[in-house]
């Protein structure tokens, strides 16, 4: 392994500066905390669900955010508008599998965006990417459960099988883009005491490949920026209300942060 140096904080400004749209089909328990992220990020969020105004909004947009924490059919239509439109636009498409592996019925709705779509970035927990790549494991509501498995081959075999970048986000961050393969490790364990930071992920996510066509640096760089914000959060704020606030605030602030405290490797 081998530690490496992305540009998470020149991306950080090229986002600023181009202030990308986009437009996010996600789950209502926290739609707000992703919008405002989006923004604080310096991208532009549009929330529009509707089938009937999903292609034009794709069209106006930079980039795609799926996410089926709180999936119905009509949404999961919605989605499948929203991504071949984004396709023919040649826009990213970013799915969070949300609770994938925890009912039949999302499994199957997860497996039909993939398969008739093309999805540029798939996202999820340890349990999650674990479904979609075929192995036999449950997913507890929408919370990872213990998977004794090589995480690095699981992205990679899923990368590979839907030429796509994945995403695992856990306490170290796995990212995938075929052979390539990248390890996050900053974060706070207080990120994983309040809902939505997760959902929020998919959003940084969105925003970074907006303006970076290399999807796997884009997502190891957006997921370091992400947990530098927390990191840094955290030494102000040690409880969860209070270190959201904060997080939120150096999430607006990371342009002013040195590139030197990412820690990514690449395997």
């Amino acid at each position: 392994m081998n530690e490496i140096t992305l540009p998470v904080f020149q991306l950080v400004k090229k986002i600023r500066k181009e202030k990308p749209l986009v437009h996010h089909i996600t789950n209502w328990v926290t739609i707000a905390d992703c919008a405002n992220i989006t923004r604080l990020m310096g991208g532009l969020p549009i929330m529009a669900h509707a089938a009937q105004e999903v292609a034009d909004m794709v069209n106006l947009s930079n980039a795609l955010v799926l996410n089926i924490g709180t999936l119905t059919s009509e949404l999961i239509a919605s989605m499948k508008i929203a991504a071949q439109a984004a396709n023919k636009k040649r826009i990213p498409v970013i799915l969070d599998a949300v609770g994938v592996g925890a009912t039949p019925f999302r499994d199957k709705k997860a497996f039909e965006l993939l398969e008739e779509c093309h999805i540029d970035v798939v996202k999820g927990n340890v349990s999650e990417i674990s479904k979609l790549a075929g192995e036999d494991v449950v997913t507890k509501g929408v919370e990872a459960t213990d998977v004794q498995l090589d995480l690095v081959q699981v992205v990679q075999k899923l990368s590979q099988e839907r030429n796509a970048t994945v995403v695992i986000t856990a306490p170290e961050d796995i990212i995938a883009n075929n052979a390539e393969v990248y390890i996050v490790k900053n974060g706070d364990p207080l990120m994983g005491t309040i809902v939505g930071t997760g959902c929020m992920a998919a959003s940084i996510l969105g925003c970074f490949c907006a303006v970076e066509q290399d999807f796997g640096k884009a997502s190891a760089a957006a997921l370091s920026a992400y947990g530098i914000a927390a990191e840094i959060a955290a030494k102000e704020a040690r409880t969860p209300f209070k270190f959201k606030e904060k997080f939120f605030d150096e999430v607006f602030k990371l342009a002013e942060v040195s590139d030197w405290m990412q820690k990514i490797t690449s395997v």
